[in-house]
């Protein structure tokens, strides 16, 4: 079961201003109470120094000028005058604990014997009995405690004067929390009214209607109800446009039957490149069934074979390589990686191909770190620098360096290769495709290495670019996010 706003309204008022209005009535009232105590407990604070002035001044004036044989033989009578002089009557207490005049009734006698210890002890207290209060001082001569003196306070005045205060705040508290509560509901009732209004119109919208009114407000709600009125705008506008996107729906089907299409070439480019190393060693075997006493054509099929059989394996694996990329790259395993480290292990893997190929190597390395998956980055530079030496020139040279630029690792792959055509420069990332075709079967080149380096550096953050290609010499830069270890 729903509650209503305005039943929530209505109830978080009602207890809001009880709360107030009780608050308020319970600190005026205790205020009151501690100012009466205030002004009772300094009256009577000057009533005992009077007292204790007057006992003083009345031993002084006899012959026996000790205090305790006057409050025995005229103890009674000084206690008189003293209800006289301060118009409060008067107990007077020995050094003993007696009283040497008359006795005041009262009902609690265990809490006056408590009172009476804490005041023969030189301390002041005193019990409240309904509306009487019982004050016990010490009483004092040579700066030395005598006894007791007990002045009696009525309290009549001053209980009368709270309860007037309290039924005052009854009466009056009613009547403002009901005037407040009838102006602030009908207050609250406008924006409950805003509210529900705003509800219905969603309920609207909700079963098909996107014509609607803006409430004229000028506050937040009327803020939100052009919002809403916008918003119905765009819905009906985003219904129209659902027309529009089954048109390109058609048009999506279409791209989809073109790469079908794209994806039949790449098999038939797979099939071409798988088919041109086998038909190599068919060749040879049917020369060596022919010719099997041939030693000659025996050590030239051999080296062939191995060959054309090397470089089916490269491309199977690279292959494999590729396709895998886009099932499992969520199994990067990156970590703090020393850039340095990872080119230097590289060089020394292929340091046997480029002495093979009389090539000189130059290497300016610096310590930099990245966080990356180390076989990714791996197949990153071993396929560059492969590349580097597969399409040198005899005698020629590679440079690898790499340097920090920003917040960026750069590493610079240089080679001093017949170059790439202009024309071939943007499709040298695509797979399968090489700029010589001869002279990538003379190296075993499938035309996967620079896809595969560049898939495996953009899922890495990074990315490779072709920033010189010319007769003397072709640059790829691969750029790293760097890392701070």
């Amino acid at each position: 079961m729903r509650t209503s706003i305005r039943i929530k309204f209505s109830i978080f008022l009602a207890v809001l201003l009880l709360f107030t209005v009780f608050l308020l009535s319970l600190l005026v009232l205790r205020g009151i109470k501690t100012n009466q105590q205030g002004q009772y407990e300094q009256y009577l604070a000057r009533l005992t120094e009077t007292a204790n002035t007057y006992f003083l001044q009345t031993i002084l004036g006899e012959s026996n000028k000790d205090s305790q044989s006057f409050l025995h033989n005229k103890g009674k009578d000084f206690a008189d005058q003293l209800t006289l002089i301060s118009g409060q009557q008067v107990i007077l207490y020995d050094k003993e604990g007696l009283a040497v005049n008359k006795k005041l009734s009262f009902t609690d006698i265990e809490n006056m014997k408590t009172a009476l210890a804490y005041a023969m002890d030189n301390k002041t207290a005193y019990m409240i009995e309904k509306d009487s209060l019982y004050y016990l001082t010490p009483l004092k001569a040579y700066n030395e405690q005598a006894g007791v003196i007990q002045f009696y306070y009525s309290l009549t005045e001053n209980q009368r004067f709270y309860y007037q205060i309290q039924k005052m705040f009854l009466s009056i508290g009613g009547t403002v929390f009901l005037l407040s509560f009838l102006f602030a509901y009908f207050y609250f009732n406008l924006f409950a009214n805003g509210i529900i209004r705003l509800l219905k119109t969603v309920e609207r919208i909700g079963d098909g209607e996107y014509e609607i009114s803006v409430l004229s407000r000028r506050d937040e709600i009327g803020r939100l109800s052009i919002g809403i009125q916008k918003m119905s705008q765009k819905i009906r506008k985003n219904i129209e446009n659902m027309e529009d996107e089954q048109k390109k729906l058609t048009l999506a089907v279409n791209k989809l039957s073109m790469l079908d299409k794209q994806q039949k070439q790449f098999i038939g480019s797979v099939t071409h490149e798988f088919k041109t190393p086998l038909t190599s060693i068919k060749a040879y075997i049917d020369l060596l069934e022919m010719y099997p006493d041939d030693e000659e054509l025996l050590v030239t099929a051999r080296l062939n074979i191995k060959s054309e059989t090397e470089r089916l394996y490269d491309m199977v694996e690279k292959v494999l390589k590729l396709a895998a990329l886009d099932k499992y790259e969520f199994e990067l395993n990156k970590e703090p990686t020393d850039i340095r480290q990872m080119l230097l292990s590289v060089i020394a893997s292929v340091q046997g191909k480029i002495d093979k190929f009389g090539l000189r190597l130059d290497i300016d390395l610096t310590e930099a770190y990245m966080e990356a998956d180390k076989d990714s980055l791996t197949i990153v530079f071993v396929n560059l620098v492969d590349n580097a030496i597969k399409y040198n020139r005899t005698n020629g040279s590679i440079q690898i360096k790499n340097y920090k630029a920003a917040n960026e690792v750069i590493i610079e792959i240089t080679n001093t290769g017949a170059g790439i055509p202009k024309e071939a420069a943007e499709k040298i990332f695509e797979p399968f495709y090489t700029v010589d075709k001869n002279r990538a079967r003379q190296n075993g080149g499938a035309g996967l290495g620079l896809s595969l380096a560049k898939e495996h550096a953009e899922l890495l953050g990074g990315n490779i670019v072709l920033v010189n290609t010319s007769p003397e010499e072709t640059r790829f830069r691969v750029s790293f996010p760097a890392y701070l270890p």
